[in-house]
């Protein structure tokens, strides 16, 4: 759910629930069996919270070390808007992936099928902790469309739906 807080940002609510298995922090190891992206692609470091079918949290960690920076620009290392909306597709496939109890692996992948609505609204810089909040608004068959709101010290750093599409590989 949506809701404005008092200084006008929107703020991805949507409360935990009951009866619905929580995983907890996961870590990188299993974020590997999750997404079929390796380095210097992947982009998430942490799931901090996953309801299967319903939302996921997750965390990227920017580095002054990430190959993005030094062209990105030299003079004042800004993490690109398109990378910050992968990072939120990446926490999507994650959910999908969870939410199908299937693995990249196992013939299929995650395509990123289409952004809506993509807002940047404070820069993001080596040494920031992104913190990415992804909900499964619908699915209809093969077809995922998500709301993913990206936040720097629970500032809003960037928003948008994201549509992603499975297919089978091989």
């Amino acid at each position: 759910m949506l809701r404005s807080n008092p200084a006008g940002l929107t703020v991805l609510h949507r409360p935990v629930s009951k009866g619905i298995d929580l995983i907890e922090k996961m870590d990188i190891h299993a974020i590997l069996q999750h997404l079929p992206h390796r380095f210097p692609f992947l982009l998430v470091d942490r799931v901090l919270e996953l309801e299967p079918g319903i939302r996921i949290k997750a965390l990227k960690n920017v580095s002054i070390n990430e190959p993005f920076f030094p062209g990105h620009f030299p003079h004042h290392p800004v993490m690109p808007g398109v990378l910050i909306v992968e990072c939120l597709a990446q926490a999507a496939a994650i959910l999908s992936f969870h939410s199908a109890n299937a693995k990249p692996d196992d013939g299929s992948v995650y395509y990123l099928a289409g952004v809506d609505g993509a807002r940047f609204k404070r820069p993001v810089i080596a040494g920031d902790q992104l913190l990415l909040d992804v909900v499964l608004n619908r699915q209809m068959r093969d077809v995922y469309k998500f709301k993913g709101v990206a936040r720097v010290d629970g500032q809003l750093t960037a928003e948008c739906e994201i549509i992603c599409v499975r297919r089978s590989i091989g």
